[in-house]
C-alpha cells in the first residue's frame, strides 16, 4: 500500500463517529510533519477546457527526495485521479494541441527522458534515450514534433599527455583543466564542457535533430509560430556572452535547416517569447540594461512584420513574467508580485486596461515564504494555477477574472489537524526615513497577548526578493518551538517598484538595518515580546544582514548566520556567478575599489561582535561558498566569541532542498537559540523568620514571561545530509 492510500485511510478513519474528541486541542506542526506535506505544481489545462493534469509532489521518506506524480481534475472540479504513478518522479506536463497525447519529464532508474502518455490507449511509455536531462518541452501546433532544450556536450582535448596507464593499475584521478570563464554553478558543480541546445523530436519517438549550434546557450522556454516550421527561443550569442551573461535576444529558428533569425536588438534581457494565435506578434519579458542591481522586466509586445516594439506595461511599476496568450489573441496574462503577493494579470490589449484575476498565487516553495508559482490559459478565458495561503501549500485552482475556485485540497489531512500559527500582516515606518515598510508576524499556536513570548527575527534572502504572506514550513517550526516570528521586506524587496528595491544600490546592507530595527521595534511596542529573548536569523542576503546586524547590536540574544557573503571581496571571485555580481552590485572588480568592497562586508564589523553566533552553510554552496562562513566562523574564534560551524555535507546553496535538511536547518537553529534563554536571574525565594507569615507577592505590573518554548521536536545533533527555484523544500 502506497504512503498516499495510508494516509486517506487514516483521515478517513477520523472522520468515524467516536474517532477523535473535538474538544482535544490540536497538536502543533513537528519535524516529522514535513515529510507529510505536499503540493502541487505546473498544473496544466486541456485543450477542450474541461480537465488539468498537474503535478502533485510528496515528499518519499525512503529516498529524502521530492516525488512528483501527474494526477488529473476536472475544470469544474471533481474526477480527481491519478494519471502516471510508479516513476521516481515526473515534472513538465505539456498536452498535445489535440488533447490526444500527455508528453512529461520523467526520471526512472535515475534516467530523465521525455515520456508520452497516449490518453485513448491510457499507456504511457518513454520516447527518448538522452545523454542528458531534456527541459522546455514544447508541442509544435500540429502535433508533429515536441521542442526541448538539452545540453550538448563539447570535445576537449586534453592539456598534457600523459603516459599510457598500465593494465590494472589504479593511478589517482586525472587532472581537471579549466578553460571556460563559468565552470561551476549552485546545484550543479562542476560544470562539463558544453553548451545548451534546441532539439526537435517526432512525437511517436524517433531521434532527436539539433536545430541550434555553436558555443553558445539556448534557453526557453520555447514558443513556436503556428506553421509549425519555426519556433522562438532567446539566447546571448554574443562573442563576449560570458562576460554579458543577461544581454540576451529572442530568435526565430528555422525547422528545415536551423538558420536563425535575430527579432531584438537591445542592451539587456529579452526572454520568455511567446507568439500570438495568429503569428504576428510576439509577446514578451524583458528591460533596458542600465547596470543597476534591480530592474522591472516589462512587458513587450514585437510586430514580426513591421519590427515595431511597444512596452504594455509602462504604467505597471512592478515587475512582469510568463507572459501567455489568451486563445483569440486579445490579452496577454502574466504574473507579478505587488506588496508580498504574487498576482496572476491579464492586460487587455484594445486599451491597455491590466485586471487581476487572482492575487494568491504561489505556495511551491515549502521552506521560506518566497514568491512562486504557475499559470495556464484554456479555451473560454479559464486559467488553471498554483493557489497558496498562509496555512497552505500550493493547490490547484481556477478562476476567470469573476471568481476564483480551488479544486484540490491535498493538505487538509494533516494540515486540517494541526494548530498553526496565525500570520499576520502590519505596516510601520522606517526610524531612518519614515518610508513606509511591510512586515509580517507568525503567532505561536494558542498565543496568549497577556504572555511575553521570545520572538525570532527571519531575514529573507535575495537581497532583490520578496517574502509575503505564504505557506512556510520553517516559520510555522519556529512558531510551533513558542516563537513569535517577525519577517519582513526591508528597503530592496522586490514587489514595492524599482525605486524602494534600488534604496541599496551601492548601499547593501545599509538602511536595511534600520527598516529591520524598526520592525522589531514596532513588534516590541505591541508587548507581547519579551525585549530579553529576541534571536535574529536569516540566509543567503538574510545571512548578510545577520551578520552586519550583530556587528551593529547586542539586543539578541543568538543569531544563526547561513549561507552568507562575510566577505564581498573574496565572494566576487569565487561565486559561481562571479561574472555578473562585480558589475552589477559593486562600482566594478575588488582590485579597482577595495574600500567600497570592505565598508560593505560584515567581516569589516566583527570586531564588535559580542552576540553567540552560529554559522550553517552547505558544503557544495557554490553561490556563497564555505569559504565565507568559514572565514566569520574562525574570525568569531579567535575572538572568543561563542559560536558553532554547522556544515551540511552534499548541500548547495538551496540548503533546505531535502526534507531532512529542512528539519535539520529548523532543528539545530532551534537547538542553538535554547542555549541562551532569559539571560535575567530567577528571583531569590523570600525566607521567613520563624513564625513570621511570609508577606505576600506583590501584583505584578505585567504578566510573567512565559516558559521557555519546547523545540519542535527532538533537536538534532548536528547537521544532517544535504534552485528556482522550482519548488519543495528550500532555503
Amino acid at each position: 500500500m502506497t504512503r498516499l492510500a495510508i494516509r486517506r485511510l487514516a483521515f478517513a478513519a477520523l472522520l468515524l463517529p467516536g474517532a477523535w474528541a473535538p474538544a482535544l486541542a490540536l497538536p502543533p506542526l513537528s519535524l516529522e510533519d514535513v515529510f507529510s506535506i505536499e503540493y502541487a505544481s505546473d498544473p496544466r489545462i486541456g485543450p477542450e477546457g474541461d480537465r488539468i493534469v498537474y503535478v502533485r509532489n510528496s515528499m518519499d521518506p525512503k529516498t529524502d527526495r521530492v516525488r512528483g506524480e501527474l494526477w488529473t481534475i476536472a475544470t469544474a472540479g471533481g474526477r480527481h485521479r491519478p494519471l502516471v504513478t510508479g516513476l521516481d518522479s515526473v515534472s513538465s506536463p505539456r498536452w498535445s494541441p489535440d488533447g490526444d497525447k500527455l508528453a512529461f519529464v520523467g526520471v526512472e532508474d535515475g534516467e530523465t527522458q521525455i515520456w508520452v502518455r497516449w490518453m485513448d490507449a491510457r499507456q504511457t511509455a518513454p520516447v527518448t534515450r538522452l545523454p542528458s536531462k531534456p527541459d522546455n518541452l514544447a508541442w509544435s501546433p500540429d502535433g508533429d514534433w515536441i521542442a526541448f532544450t538539452m545540453r550538448v556536450p563539447k570535445e576537449t582535448a586534453p592539456l598534457a599527455k600523459m603516459p599510457k596507464k598500465p593494465e590494472g593499475a589504479d593511478w589517482a584521478e586525472p587532472v581537471k583543466v579549466i578553460d571556460s570563464l563559468i565552470y561551476r554553478a549552485d546545484g550543479q558543480g562542476f560544470l562539463e564542457e558544453g553548451h545548451t541546445h534546441v532539439f526537435v523530436l517526432p512525437t511517436d519517438g524517433g531521434t532527436p535533430r539539433q536545430l541550434t549550434s555553436g558555443d553558445f546557450n539556448h534557453d526557453g522556454p520555447i514558443s513556436w509560430l503556428p506553421n509549425s516550421r519555426s519556433l522562438v527561443i532567446s539566447a546571448n550569442r554574443r562573442d563576449d556572452w560570458q562576460l554579458e551573461p543577461l544581454d540576451t535576444d529572442l530568435w526565430t529558428v528555422d525547422l528545415e535547416d536551423g538558420e536563425m533569425r535575430r527579432l531584438t536588438d537591445r542592451y539587456g534581457p529579452d526572454a520568455s517569447p511567446a507568439v500570438s494565435p495568429d503569428g504576428r506578434r510576439v509577446a514578451y519579458a524583458g528591460f533596458d540594461d542600465e547596470r543597476l542591481g534591480y530592474h522591472n522586466a516589462g512587458l513587450y509586445l514585437l510586430d514580426r512584420d513591421t519590427r515595431e516594439i511597444t512596452l504594455l506595461t509602462g504604467e505597471l511599476d512592478r515587475s512582469v513574467r510568463d507572459p501567455v496568450w489568451d486563445s483569440r489573441g486579445r490579452g496577454i496574462y502574466f504574473l507579478y508580485d505587488d506588496e508580498g503577493r504574487t498576482k496572476l494579470a491579464r492586460i487587455e490589449l484594445s486599451n491597455g486596461q491590466v485586471a487581476t484575476i487572482a492575487d494568491d498565487v504561489g505556495g511551491v516553495t515549502l521552506g521560506r515564504p518566497y514568491a512562486s508559482g504557475s499559470f495556464t490559459v484554456g479555451a473560454y478565458g479559464a486559467v488553471a494555477y498554483t493557489q497558496g495561503a498562509p496555512d497552505r501549500p500550493a493547490d490547484v485552482a481556477t478562476g476567470d477574472g469573476r471568481r476564483v475556485r480551488r479544486l484540490t485540497r491535498l493538505n487538509e489531512d494533516l494540515l486540517g489537524f494541526r494548530e498553526l500559527g496565525k500570520v499576520e500582516a502590519f505596516w510601520f515606518e522606517s526610524a531612518y526615513d519614515q518610508r513606509d515598510v511591510q512586515g509580517w508576524i507568525v503567532l505561536p499556536p494558542g498565543f496568549d497577548p497577556a504572555k511575553k513570548y521570545p520572538l525570532l527575527l527571519e531575514i529573507h534572502g535575495g537581497p532583490y526578493q520578496n517574502y509575503g504572506p505564504r505557506f512556510s514550513a520553517e516559520m510555522q517550526l519556529y512558531a510551533a518551538a513558542g516563537y513569535v516570528v517577525l519577517y519582513v521586506n526591508p528597503r530592496g524587496s522586490t514587489s514595492y517598484g524599482a525605486e524602494f528595491a534600488n534604496l541599496i544600490e551601492d548601499n547593501y546592507p545599509g538602511q536595511d538595518y534600520d527598516d529591520l530595527m524598526s520592525a522589531v521595534d514596532a513588534v516590541l511596542a505591541r508587548g507581547f515580546v519579551d525585549p530579553a529573548r529576541m534571536y535574529v536569523t536569516g540566509g543567503s542576503g538574510g545571512g548578510v544582514l545577520t551578520a552586519w546586524i550583530v556587528g551593529k547590536t547586542d539586543r539578541f540574544r543568538a543569531a544563526a548566520v547561513a549561507k552568507p557573503v562575510i566577505n564581498w571581496a573574496s565572494f566576487a571571485l569565487t561565486a559561481d556567478r562571479y561574472n555578473f555580481f562585480y558589475r552589477y552590485w559593486f562600482p566594478g572588480p575588488p582590485w579597482e575599489h577595495p574600500e567600497e568592497y570592505w565598508r560593505r562586508s560584515p567581516l569589516s564589523l566583527v570586531g564588535n561582535v559580542d552576540t553567540p553566533t552560529m554559522v550553517l552553510t552547505g558544503e557544495q554552496d557554490w553561490r556563497t561558498p564555505m569559504s565565507e562562513s568559514e572565514q566569520y566562523y574562525q574570525a568569531l574564534k579567535l575572538r572568543g566569541v561563542d559560536t558553532l560551524l554547522v556544515r551540511v555535507p552534499g548541500a548547495s546553496h538551496s540548503i533546505a532542498a531535502r526534507p531532512t535538511q529542512l528539519m535539520a536547518k529548523v532543528a539545530n537553529i532551534l537547538a542553538w537559540f535554547e542555549r541562551y534563554p532569559d539571560p535575567r536571574p530567577a528571583p531569590s525565594p523570600v525566607v521567613s523568620p520563624p513564625g513570621a507569615e511570609a508577606p505576600a507577592s506583590p501584583e505584578p505590573s505585567v504578566a510573567p514571561p512565559a516558559p521557555e518554548p519546547e523545540p519542535a521536536s527532538e533537536p538534532a545533533s548536528g547537521p544532517d545530509s544535504a534552485t528556482s527555484s522550482g519548488g519543495g523544500p528550500e532555503g
